[in-house]
């Protein structure tokens, strides 16, 4: 059910961008069809850098859960804090949506990790610092454990 939402929302997207650059919202409300004012292609602008942030905010989402799947599938002691590190890294390749989508599914995880594990306020600091170096651009390997195959990169 998850995949359908995410896949229409990202067409409604998608078909809403194409609509601006197209600019049918703009040719619509005018009568005469005159060519678009400087104020019509600032909004439209904005509107596509808003679009833009919303899909990046999406697929940094995606990356938060993949790297949070392959976790999970590759069980190497010792390999979460890489795992922190690649998911945010890879967010925040798609710039500041994505970013964005990592820094609150990070804190997030972690507030809900930290009331339930048991694993204390160190390993939350250390899995931050994690988050962080990877949102800021830092190589995930800094954190990749030996013994973590290859398909994990």
């Amino acid at each position: 059910m998850r995949t359908i939402t995410l896949v229409v929302v990202s067409m409604a997207l998608i078909l809403t961008k194409h609509a601006v650059v197209k600019g049918w919202w703009i040719s619509q409300e005018k009568e005469d069809h005159q060519y678009p004012t400087e104020t019509d292609n600032k909004v439209k602008e904005k509107v596509e850098e808003a679009i833009d942030f919303v899909k990046d905010a999406f697929g940094g989402a995606i990356d938060m859960g993949r790297a949070y799947l392959d976790m999970r599938e590759a069980n190497v002691k010792n390999a979460d804090k890489y795992f922190h590190a690649r998911g945010n890294y890879d967010a925040a390749k798609r710039g500041p949506g994505g970013a964005l989508a990592a820094k609150v599914l990070s804190d997030f995880r972690e507030l809900y990790q930290s009331s339930l594990s048991g694993e204390g306020p160190e390993d939350t600091a250390k899995d931050q610092e994690a988050n962080e170096w990877g949102r800021n651009g830092g190589d995930p390997n800094k954190y990749r454990p030996k013994g973590l195959p290859d398909k994990y990169r």
